[in-house]
C-alpha cells in the first residue's frame, strides 16, 4: 500500500490570463513562490518517504522548495510532465476560438478523441503518467509527494478510479495550485483519499 499526494505546482505568470502551457516553460509568479513555500511547510511535518516531480521548471521549482525543507531528494520522471496543447500551448481560450473555431469546438465535446491540433493524445498521457505512478508505488510503500501539472492529474484521476476519460474536464473541473489530492494505491486497486484540498 503507497499513499501518493498528487499537488499542481504553484501559480504562474500565465495564471492570471488561463494560457495553456502545457509544455512551455513559465515561472512561477510570486504568489506560487508563496504557494510552494506553504506546501514546503506541509512537506516538513506530512511523514513523506519521497518526493517526486515534472522535470518542468515550475514544478521542479515547487518541488524543490518541498524536498529542501523535508530533508528528502528530489527525484524527477519525464513521464510526470504536463501534455503537450498543441497549437494551443501559451493561448488563452478565446484565442483557440479565433485561430481554429471548429477544432476548439470540437475539443469542448470530447477533449481525449478531438485533442487540440497537433497536441498530445490525452489517452498516452494518460498512460504514461500512470504508468509512473504505479512504478513509484511499486517501489515505495510509504506516502509519496508527486508534484506534476493540472491536466494530466486529472486524466490519471480517471484512468485510476475508472472514469472516462473524456470527462475529466467535468468530473475534475479545477485543481488548485498547491493542493492535495491523495490516493492510496493497493496493488493495481486506486482509491481517492482526498481531492483538491487547501494545504
Amino acid at each position: 500500500m503507497t499513499d501518493l499526494v498528487l499537488v499542481r505546482h504553484g501559480e504562474t505568470v500565465w495564471h492570471t490570463e488561463n494560457r495553456y502551457a502545457g509544455v512551455s516553460e513559465v515561472e512561477l509568479s510570486p504568489s506560487g513562490l508563496e504557494q510552494a513555500a506553504e506546501l514546503a511547510r506541509w512537506a516538513s511535518s506530512a511523514g513523506l518517504s519521497a518526493i517526486w516531480s515534472s522535470p518542468q521548471g515550475r514544478a521542479l521549482d515547487t518541488a524543490t522548495a518541498c524536498a529542501d525543507l523535508a530533508g528528502l531528494r528530489l527525484q524527477v520522471d519525464a513521464r510526470l510532465r504536463e501534455l503537450d496543447f498543441g497549437d494551443g500551448e501559451g493561448l488563452t481560450a478565446e484565442e483557440m476560438q479565433a485561430r481554429f473555431p471548429g477544432a476548439f469546438a470540437a475539443f469542448g465535446i470530447d477533449p481525449v478523441v478531438n485533442h487540440l491540433p497537433r497536441g498530445e493524445d490525452p489517452a498516452e498521457a494518460a498512460a504514461r503518467f500512470v504508468g509512473c505512478l504505479r512504478d513509484i508505488a511499486d517501489a515505495d510503500k510509504g506516502r509519496v509527494l508527486v508534484v506534476a501539472h493540472k491536466t494530466v492529474i486529472r486524466l490519471a484521476l480517471c484512468r485510476l478510479l475508472g472514469a472516462p476519460l473524456r470527462d475529466y474536464r467535468q468530473l475534475f473541473p479545477a485543481i488548485g495550485n498547491c493542493s492535495l489530492t491523495e490516493i492510496r494505491m493497493t496493488g493495481r486497486r486506486a482509491a481517492l483519499l482526498r481531492f483538491n484540498v487547501p494545504v
